[in-house]
């Protein structure tokens, strides 16, 4: 309502302006139009009577003020609320995204273990079948005695017990493995 008068008051004072002509005399301006002078007047009365409000207007002005005021602060808490929510959910969202890179990066070192393992297990066959391949060609040949014969026995089963060793470890990464990927 005071928006209302303002607006109209303004308008008006602006029309007042634009519809009088003034003359120069003795450095006095007087307004010679009869119809801004009859606004002129119409404004200063609305002025007088909405300075004169009655005490029902006032608390009512006042009421609305505060029913705007409490909107105002509901937005603003709901504003805020959703903005909290966003905010949650984003961080919720990056520490999934670094469980899920954790999860890739133990997957790929896992396999890269079950790789390293592999490529033993096959060194260790292939040096195993060598020592069977010398013991055999060194009994054929009659040139060794039955120590050293008792000595590469011995050597062949502790290169057998370390293969079952790296296969046992081999089959733990793949089971490990398997799992993280499920």
């Amino acid at each position: 309502m005071k928006t209302k008068l303002t607006l109209l008051s303004l308008l008006s004072f602006c029309c007042s302006f634009s519809l009088t002509a003034q003359v120069a005399t003795d450095s006095v301006y007087r307004p010679t139009d009869s119809i801004a002078l009859k606004q002129v007047e119409l404004v200063k009365a609305k002025e007088q009577a909405a300075a004169t409000l009655s005490p029902e207007q006032a608390a009512a002005i006042k009421k609305a003020a505060l029913a705007k005021e409490k909107e105002a602060e509901k937005m603003k808490k709901a504003a805020e609320k959703q903005a909290k929510a966003l905010d949650k959910e984003q961080r919720k969202l990056e520490k999934e995204q670094k469980q899920f890179a954790k999860e890739q990066k133990k997957i790929a070192s896992g396999e890269k273990s079950l790789i390293k393992t592999k490529e033993k297990i096959n060194k260790e066959t292939k040096n195993l079948e060598k020592l069977k391949a010398k013991l055999e060609k060194s009994k054929r040949k009659g040139k060794i005695s039955e120590i050293d014969i008792e000595k590469e026995n011995i050597k062949i089963s502790k290169k057998l017990i370390k293969i079952q060793e790296l296969q046992d470890d081999l089959d733990k990464t793949e089971k490990k493995v398997n799992k993280l990927r499920n």
